[in-house]
């Protein structure tokens, strides 16, 4: 398979929100809610959680960016549509803004990953 430079470059964007979001809930929890709009208090052992797994997902990615594995990257468009489904059910569950934030920062990855293969896709014809 031709690589998928396109797509490639726009998961840099999923594997840095990860990282980033995943590192600031697991070392400063509270302060990263606020950033995120959040309005409820889930404590400090969930948002830590989410953290670790956050930011180990974003690692994930970095590996599969750095290991070229083309064949993984549609898997990563697949996983946030999932994603979006839940936060979606999550908003209308409590109204916490968190999640309509993460809707955002999540639907601009996979729009650009998806515009990113879709293009890459007709290139590779």
């Amino acid at each position: 398979m031709k690589d998928l430079n396109k797509t490639k470059i726009s998961l840099f964007y999923l594997a840095t929100y990860l990282i980033v979001i995943g590192t600031g809930l697991l070392f400063a929890p509270r302060i990263s809610l606020s950033v995120l709009q959040s309005n409820a208090d889930y404590g400090d052992v969930f948002p830590r959680v989410a953290g670790m797994l956050m930011s180990g997902l974003g690692f994930t990615v970095a590996g599969l960016i750095r290991a070229r594995a083309y064949e993984l990257y549609p898997a990563t468009l697949v996983i946030r549509v999932y994603f979006l489904i839940c936060f979606i059910v999550f908003y209308s569950m409590n109204k916490d803004p968190l999640f309509m934030v993460l809707l955002g920062i999540v639907g601009i990855g996979f729009l650009l990953t998806l515009s990113s293969y879709i293009l890459d896709r007709r290139e590779a014809t």
